[in-house]
């Protein structure tokens, strides 16, 4: 699945893109901020960043927040900043330097994407009016971000109590009857397979097979206490193959490591809830 996420804010009646692939640092397109100038947008966003100024203050950014920023490059294309004949656009500060906090997309919907800190400079510099609008729709943005946020926080919290019965039938059911010796002497393609198997008591072909009618596989409709418990199985799974054990031995130690860490955390999700009910009634 994937973990771009896409927003759009609004300054003066100007559509202006966000994307996140972490959530937590949002990149904001300089392309569609520059247009409020110019219908040359990427000629905009060149002069601004042949300016002297404008590559120290990306310089000093990239040293604060990228470890692999190529200094000895930055210090040349600072020396050569100011001069007539230098040129700068995201693309080439980006593969001359390692930069990340500007990113150049291709397609349609592409240009040049900057994190906020240096979009907000950018936008000061385009203009100081127009800067205010931006921020003050971004904060919206945000704003309404978190309001879901508690909204689902909320939500789950309900879901979790009615489900609690629910994953302690399946643990019941699955996780505490052991695996059949088809299972366990069965030679499985891939690791990824052998985990779903230990996890979720099936092959991914068989699941695809039980569910035609949905999209995608069968972790993008597990729990996340099933995907917790499944990211700390494929550690110990490495270090498993790094001592060498076959991979039945490996099925059966990992078995009762996801039937150990899920009742685990069914028993603290269960008295998490009874927690915070406890304090919703003081």
């Amino acid at each position: 699945m994937s973990k771009v996420k896409k927003e759009t804010i609004e300054a003066k009646g100007f559509a202006i893109q966000i994307y996140t692939e972490d959530f937590q640092n949002d990149y904001i397109s300089l392309t569609d901020i520059a247009r409020y100038k110019s219908d040359e947008p990427s000629d905009v966003i060149k002069n601004w960043m042949r300016r002297k100024d404008t590559i120290e203050f990306l310089g000093l950014w990239e040293s604060l927040n990228n470890m692999n920023f190529n200094s000895v490059e930055f210090d040349r294309i600072k020396s050569e900043a100011g001069y007539n004949s230098f040129t700068l656009s995201p693309k080439k500060w980006v593969e001359k330097t390692d930069a990340i906090g500007i990113i150049s997309k291709g397609g349609r919907y592409g240009g040049a994407f900057a994190h906020t800190d240096i979009a907000f400079e950018f936008a000061s510099w385009i203009s100081a009016e127009f800067k205010m609008y931006v921020i003050q729709d971004y904060k919206r943005l945000k704003s309404d971000e978190n309001s879901k946020l508690s909204l689902g926080w909320n939500l789950n919290r309900e879901i979790s109590k009615i489900n609690y019965k629910i994953h302690t039938d399946a643990i019941k059911e699955y996780l505490l009857k052991d695996l059949t010796n088809e299972q366990l002497s069965y030679k499985y393609a891939s690791e990824a397979d052998m985990l779903n198997v230990a996890l979720f008591n099936k092959r991914a072909k068989q699941w695809r097979e039980e569910n035609p009618e949905l999209k995608g596989n069968m972790r993008d409709y597990a729990s996340l206490n099933e995907l917790l418990v499944l990211a700390n199985m494929e550690s110990y799974n490495a270090i498993l193959i790094g001592k060498g054990m076959d991979q039945k031995e490996r099925m059966i130690e990992l078995r009762k490591l996801a039937r150990t860490q899920l009742m685990s955390i069914e028993k603290l999700n269960n008295t998490g809830i009874k927690s915070l009910e406890d304090k919703s009634k003081k």
